[in-house]
């Protein structure tokens, strides 16, 4: 099967350009032509003091546009190494250099351009003293210039500041590419010819649609003689000096290479001329998820199943896997365990089926535990009541609970099949097959992994934050170690909450909220850099994202605002309206809609309220639910304690809810948006999980 791309240019609407500067006036492509430099007659350089003393007599002024650094502005009064002085220290260093090896000017087939590279090659060698293609602050610091080398108005630079100016990736180290990058002024003011920039106004904005799986290869289509390196950004964030393993290959032509593309790639791109931000192309990267379709007639239950899509070409074999549930009333018995509702109470566990509204199995909080005498619930000494008390807990592949129990320091193991809790789980015990992550943050308060859905299947990065600390730390869930703390404090945030999109790849990071103060608006953060993108609008509250990653709900119960966002196919984050909700929204689940294909619905609670926000995504209609009994008593919040009243959905194709009531369970009919029954006697609900065919 072969895939292909179909662009038509001239029905895209134009867009507003990502950096604002000159618009072109003519039909004619734009041309920028960069400084014009007089240099010496000479061919050669003829040493440090010479070439001072050339630059001195020039008409041309000194230079005076700040150098391409991410560290440029750190420059300040009383710094004892200026930008203006780091730029003649550069060409110090380029003239000593050419002292120990002359160019060899007579060769009429080398251009003085590559002439100078090799110049600048030949530097980064003299100065990698290990030869591992890398500088390090004690390599650069074995180069000290000679007092009789520099002048005393620069005293204050050395080699080492090329560290502090030019290291774009802040790892510490130079690349030779980086390296290049520190001296491309100091070549452009040896060459003697005008550097002419274009770009066609038809190719300012380039469409691509790649599908999911394949690799694809950006190319920027700004030309001229005597080019700059070409700098590519995302979000505003330069990418070429980035470790990502995604993106790590920028070719001769720099062109810009994506590797594996995912769902997360999609959004804008844009390509400039170092030096020459004002003309710019964006390139558009949609990502197509179904590139191809299966369509089954008759759909039967035994249709269930994962369905591989392989796709062949010259290049080679690649393929992705999807997954199709059908739903069989008839099949299911009342012996069945999966298709339930797993509800941790006061009384132990419950297990509800949802069609038939009745218990199925009771856990008592006196049932032991297996393979131990210790109990569910252990009773303390003088207590009368053995409450059960419970915090989150999750499904492992619809085959085991995890629940934790906060108060006795211990996770629970329910194994769904057997009906029965298998192990206790300490910090000072692991069962087989399990490990522990012992992180280096003190007072963790949270952690996020992105969820699963049909598109991605498989999630590498989980995300730590604690109560004290402006950050938030990524960890790979494969080997369990901290790779990267994203900082948050320029922009006050300590972070709540967090939600992710697999389209464009952005997260939603609600900001703890200060007694005394506004709530503050989320932030963005872009998954493919992870880096802050900044503020998401005025947006503020829990974030919370349908399971296609189209839609963003946004709400707090201390806010009567629900905010509604929306995912374009090009990875841009529309607001589509705003809702005012009086009492305040307390937790949201997504039901998907039976009458309108790729829609969903929303079923929000109310934080005082007994009643259930209905919302249709698509049109902003909403409906009420009325009846559902008080929700839990007010009063001082555990600290373990999630929202005052939750709502649960029953997985990606299901069509009921759960949510409880102070002593009593509600169940909703999603396909009917009508109550379906009442389950009394239920005290302390508040931990649900649903459990899908076992």
């Amino acid at each position: 099967m072969g895939w292909t791309v179909n662009r038509d240019l001239s029905r895209l609407p134009r867009l507003q350009p990502l950096i604002k500067g000159t618009e072109p006036t003519e039909e004619h492509p734009q041309l920028y032509p960069a400084h014009v430099i007089p240099v010496s007659k000479e061919p050669k350089l003829l040493g440090t003091q010479k070439a001072l003393e050339l630059e001195k007599q020039s008409d041309t002024p000194a230079m005076t546009r700040t150098p391409y650094s991410p560290h440029s502005q750190n420059s300040q009064q009383g710094d004892p190494c200026t930008v203006a002085d780091y730029a003649r220290l550069k060409k110090v260093l380029l003239a000593l250099q050419s002292r120990l090896q002359p160019l060899h000017v007579g060769d009429s087939r080398q251009e003085p351009t590559s002439q100078k590279r090799l110049l600048v090659e030949s530097l980064f060698k003299d100065f990698d003293a290990d030869g591992d293609g890398h500088l390090g602050s004690s390599e650069l610091a074995q180069h000290m210039l000679k007092e009789q080398d520099l002048e005393e108005d620069f005293l204050g630079c050395s080699p080492g500041d090329l560290l502090r100016f030019d290291d774009y990736n802040k790892d510490g180290l130079l690349t030779l590419h980086e390296f290049y990058t520190a001296f491309q002024e100091e070549l452009r003011l040896q060459i003697v010819k005008v550097v002419q920039l274009s770009l066609a106004p038809e190719e300012r904005v380039s469409v691509a649609t790649v599908t999911v799986g394949l690799s694809t290869v950006l190319t920027c289509a700004v030309r001229g003689d005597l080019r700059p390196p070409i700098v590519w950004k995302r979000n505003g964030l330069a990418l070429n000096f980035l470790d990502l393993e995604d993106i790590n290959d920028f070719g001769e032509d720099d062109s810009l290479y994506i590797t594996k593309v995912t769902t997360i790639h999609m959004g804008n791109y844009t390509c400039h001329a170092s030096g020459h931000e004002q003309l710019f192309q964006t390139h558009v990267l949609q990502v197509n998820a179904n590139g191809s379709e299966l369509h089954i007639g008759s759909v039967r239950y035994e249709d269930t199943g994962a369905y591989t899509c392989i796709a062949k070409n010259e290049v080679g074999v690649d393929e992705d896997i999807s997954s199709l549930f059908i739903e069989d009333s008839a099949r299911k018995t009342r012996l069945s365990v999966g298709n339930m509702f797993y509800v941790f109470s006061d009384d132990g566990i419950i297990v509800l089926h949802p069609v038939d509204c009745e218990i199925q199995r009771h856990l008592k909080p006196t049932e032991k535990i297996f393979m131990s005498y210790e109990e569910i619930c252990p009773q303390k000494d003088g207590d009368i009541t053995q409450p059960c008390q419970w915090a989150s807990a999750v499904n492992v592949r619809h085959r085991y609970i995890y629940v934790a129990q906060p108060t006795l320091s211990r996770v629970l193991m329910v194994d769904v099949q057997a009906q029965k809790v298998l192990q206790v789980i300490t910090e000072a015990s692991t069962g087989q097959g399990q490990r522990l992550i012992r992180t280096p943050f003190a007072g963790v308060d949270d952690f996020f992994i992105p969820p699963t859905n049909l598109i991605i299947n498989h999630i590498r990065f989980g995300f730590i934050f604690n109560k004290s600390d402006p950050a938030i730390h990524k960890v790979d869930l494969e080997t369990l170690m901290t790779l990267k703390t994203i900082k948050l404090q320029s922009h006050g945030c300590l972070p709540q909450a967090i939600a992710h999109t697999h389209l464009g790849g952005y997260f939603f990071v609600q900001c703890r909220q200060d007694s005394s103060s506004e709530a503050p608006a989320q932030l963005l953060i872009d998954s493919v850099t992870d880096a802050v993108v900044g503020p998401n609008g005025q947006v503020t509250g829990t974030p919370h994202t349908s399971p296609d990653g189209r839609f963003v709900v946004s709400a707090a119960p201390g806010s009567p605002q629900l905010h509604v966002q929306e995912i374009s196919l090009r990875g841009e984050i529309q607001t589509l309206y705003n809702l005012k909700v009086s009492p305040g929204v307390s937790d949201v689940a997504f039901q998907r809609s039976f009458t309108q294909g790729d829609q969903y619905h929303v079923y929000a609670t109310l934080e005082t309220e007994p009643d259930m926000l209905f919302l249709e995504l698509s049109t902003g209609k909403t409906g009420v639910l009325k009846g559902l009994k008080e929700p839990a008593p007010t009063g001082p919040a555990r600290a373990w304690a999630g929202p005052r009243r939750i709502v649960r959905d029953s997985g990606l194709f299901g069509q009921h809810l759960l949510t409880p009531a102070r002593e009593s369970l509600f169940l909703i009919n999603g396909r009917q948006n009508a109550l379906r029954c009442e389950v009394a006697g239920v005290k302390g609900g508040t931990t649900v999980v649903w459990v899908g065919e076992v």
